[in-house]
């Protein structure tokens, strides 16, 4: 149990506020509008609101009607919210589209090495056999999410191995830490950069295969994943900065604090539960709190990052807009608290 200060009336108006302005913003099919509407899926799931569901639902049929991108793995993060609406309609429309994504993943997306995922963000090859942790949420957590609720077994199987090896690839074993990127043609990490968000995609993803998968344990690779996610943590928290964020770049102390990150890595502290976490928790709310608008924008959330070539690419990227991922992480970190919070 965490022991938390935290007023929950509060907390639920800071959500109200948080939603309305991310179902306000003008997003398309595509990651940003997946990380913000997950993020809205989840406050819908803790509050009950159904005026969050109606409104996803909505922009959903209206966007099905004006016609889809193609898809790539990024566009795949559309597909929490799907999971959400068939889960709350029982529509076949959001189920075919589920499975359509599904089937991409499945049998048309760029793979390498042991059938390791490669991030894909268009129709082109953009980056060739690069494993970026931001496919965890847009890809493996989503196929996760999925074969839990059809009790796929082969697709379980094929989303705990995009974390076993995206794990293996990017996890730092000696600093528990997370690089951004993988290039496995040069076997390296290309600037070598331990970017907080890319550990918020990772720390989070992590957290959640405990609470999606029934009896986790009897899965090999979720120890993999439990034991990654602790140590991962553990060196996190220390990074802690006193305003309660992390810095964009992990190990920099003068980088710029980053909200989505800070969100990201502070839901799974909450999700993992452990109660030494409570105080670490707490500082993030304070700090993550205090970069809300009074309309419900997430300020001081970078712009949509590459595998920088070094760290100033890193320095160098805005923080000033509004951002889905941000809106959606924002909400991820308030949703999981609201959710302790009820137990």
């Amino acid at each position: 149990m965490l022991n938390l200060k935290i007023d929950k009336a509060e907390l639920n108006n800071v959500i109200d506020c948080v939603v309305d302005y991310t179902l306000n913003m003008d997003l398309t099919w595509d990651w940003p509008c997946g990380v913000a509407y997950y993020g809205v899926s989840r406050a819908f799931e803790v509050t009950g609101e159904q005026n969050y569901l109606d409104r996803m639902a909505a922009w959903c049929d209206e966007y099905m009607e004006a016609g889809l991108p193609i898809w790539t793995v990024n566009t795949c993060a559309m597909g929490h919210m799907l999971v959400t609406l068939y889960k709350q309609t029982n529509e076949q429309k959001y189920l075919d589209l589920i499975m359509s994504k599904i089937a991409y993943l499945k049998n048309e997306a760029l793979r390498f090495g042991d059938r390791v995922l490669q991030h894909t963000v268009s129709a082109n090859n953009d980056f060739p056999e690069q494993c970026w942790a931001d496919t965890l949420f847009m890809a493996a957590y989503f196929q996760l999410r999925v074969g839990v609720m059809l009790d796929d077994k082969a697709l379980i199987e094929d989303a705990l191995h995009q974390y076993y090896w995206h794990i293996n690839y990017l996890q730092d074993e000696n600093t528990g830490l997370w690089y951004h990127g993988y290039n496995h043609i040069n076997r390296d990490h290309m600037s070598g950069i331990y970017w907080a968000r890319a550990n918020a995609w990772a720390a989070y993803t992590m957290s959640r295969v405990g609470w999606v998968l029934p009896q986790p344990y009897l899965y090999p690779p979720f120890m993999h994943i439990d034991c990654s996610l602790r140590d991962q943590l553990a060196s996190l928290k220390r990074l802690q900065r006193e305003d309660g964020l992390w810095g964009t770049v992990l190990d920099y102390a003068e980088s710029y604090g980053e909200v989505s990150a800070s969100s990201g890595i502070a839901a799974a502290m909450v999700m993992q539960g452990n109660p030494l976490h409570g105080k670490y928790v707490q500082k993030a709310y304070e700090g993550i709190r205090s970069n809300f608008a009074d309309n419900g924008r997430v300020l001081n959330v970078s712009a949509g990052t590459a595998v920088m070539n070094d760290i100033q690419g890193y320095l160098d990227i805005p923080k000033k807009w509004a951002q889905g991922w941000g809106q959606g992480l924002a909400l991820a970190f308030l949703s999981a608290l609201a959710e302790r919070l009820k137990s």
